[in-house]
């Protein structure tokens, strides 16, 4: 069988995600090796990431890997991958979703609803900020950057009285222990894509591509797809103040999404159900930005927004 190398950020989950893959792959009779790669958002560690700007900040070393024949396949984290992939590349995979909810670590507080006026929660997410706020505007909200261990380990040492993280890294790192609550969709949006692996290839390898094909999940391609369309719509990266859930109800989708000022005082939500992916998460962000989300994002982007043109 063939010999495929992955491409993969050398953090302890990013290795996780690539040596999961591996293992499926090798399971196959394939031979398997993994390069580390270290990106832009790796070696910025000191800038709350809303601030670093750059789009792809997680994934543009590893697709300059990928395009020059270093590596075979990229695995990424769904999440940090920009809604627009170039057209050198495409998704051969995105694998089944592990738990797409954010989470509350604690060492002293059960919830949310829990914490005291002025407590001090660590995330570096706009996304998570804005809801937050909205929540509980009394919060001492403080940025937190560095991988899983890194952000444990100041919660363990008093520096924050709660901090939010993704359930999907806990899950996979053996660490879901220290969750004390689980949030629900219309508490905390999740990002698009949050809880799903991306596996990327170079346009027109058919070989790695025809390789790859079992690992793609139905249900996981839909609803992010989805997700990643309403999040294209805003002109949204990942490190912006959109969240986006789709889930399957039945035969159908499913999509919750919100936009919201970083400031937690508007907070725009919107749901609808479809059948159609794309038409889905497009038309929900449609309506979001019909509704207010223009002006909102337009601040956080510094830039003046077209509205999308009806059909």
């Amino acid at each position: 069988m063939a010999r495929l190398r992955i491409g993969s950020r050398g953090s302890q989950l990013a290795l996780w995600q690539a040596n999961h893959i591996a293992e499926l792959l090798r399971a196959r009779g394939h031979e398997v090796e993994i390069e580390i790669i270290k990106t832009t958002g790796d070696k910025i560690t000191d800038v709350p990431l809303a601030k670093v700007g750059t789009k792809g900040m997680f994934t543009k070393e590893i697709e300059e890997a990928l395009a020059a024949g270093r590596v075979d396949l990229a695995v990424h984290s769904l999440k940090d991958l920009p809604t627009e992939i170039p057209p050198s590349f495409e998704l051969a995979a995105v694998t089944k979703r592990d738990d797409p909810r954010d989470v509350l670590c604690s060492r002293r507080f059960a919830s949310i609803e829990a914490l005291p006026k002025a407590a001090c929660v660590g995330t570096s997410s706009l996304r998570r900020q804005a809801q937050l706020r909205a929540l509980l505007p009394d919060l001492d909200i403080r940025p937190l950057r560095g991988n899983v261990d890194t952000r444990l380990a100041k919660l363990e040492a008093g520096e924050y009285d709660a901090i939010i993280l993704a359930a999907a890294g806990l899950n996979r790192l053996g660490k879901a222990e220290l969750i004390k609550q689980f949030m629900s969709a219309e508490v905390m949006c999740p990002a698009a894509g949050q809880g799903a692996l991306a596996v990327e290839v170079r346009a027109g390898d058919m070989d790695t591509l025809e390789r790859l094909t079992f690992l793609d999940d139905p249900d996981a391609r839909a609803t992010t797809v989805c997700e990643r369309a309403l999040l294209g719509r805003l002109g949204g990266g990942c490190q912006v103040p959109i969240g986006a859930f789709a889930e399957m109800r039945g035969r159908r989708l499913h999509l919750q999404a919100v936009v919201a000022s970083p400031d937690g005082l508007q907070v725009l939500r919107e749901s609808a159900d479809g059948d159609d992916p794309l038409q889905l998460g497009q038309s929900v962000g449609d309506a979001l930005l019909r509704r207010g989300g223009k002006a909102i994002l337009e601040v956080v982007y510094g830039q003046e927004m077209g509205l999308p043109q009806p059909p």
